[in-house]
């Protein structure tokens, strides 16, 4: 068989954030492990934005949060990467991280059209009015991709409150 391009399974893209509910993550590592696919785990850092895109160089960020250093964002990657790590490690699944800037529904459909993605995977946002006030402010990402993607969208939704999730 030959190893042309055309013959890998596309990649399964996912959205991660740090303290997302786990049924997200293993719900995309069960497919990409029955798809055989790889797994490209995202996290998109918010604080920053796109000063330029051009998927033929690396992209540019600038800070809209001066306080917001490298750091942080080494720290949150750090973390996601050992959780995600958790979660996916073992026979099956190929997964990556990647830290990407800017809106989070807009960079994960940049990624999945540059990777030429099967599908995307997000959660929906949690329970509680907290997390309410802040879609209707800030909109919902899954929202968003379910109405300007090409790629199918695959949306897990929040476990309901004093309801176990799947594997817990």
């Amino acid at each position: 068989m030959s190893d042309d391009a055309s013959t890998r399974p596309l990649p399964v893209v996912v959205g991660v954030v740090p303290g997302q509910y786990p049924e997200v993550l293993r719900t995309a590592a069960s497919l990409a492990a029955g798809l055989s696919a790889p797994l490209i785990c995202a996290y998109v850092d918010e604080a920053s934005y796109l000063v330029e895109w051009d998927p033929a160089r690396t992209a540019h960020r600038l800070s809209l949060h001066p306080d917001a250093d490298d750091a942080e964002i080494r720290a949150v990657t750090r973390e996601l990467r050992s959780v995600v790590a958790a979660a996916c490690d073992g026979p099956g699944v190929a997964w990556s991280l990647r830290t990407l800037a800017g809106d989070p529904a807009r960079a994960l459909g940049r990624l999945a059209a540059e990777a030429g993605a099967a599908m995307i995977v997000v959660g929906t946002p949690e329970r509680g009015l907290g997390h309410r006030l802040s879609e209707a402010l800030n909109g919902s990402v899954a929202a968003w991709l379910s109405h300007h993607q090409d790629h199918p969208i695959l949306i897990v939704p929040a476990p309901r409150p004093g309801r176990k999730s799947r594997g817990s």
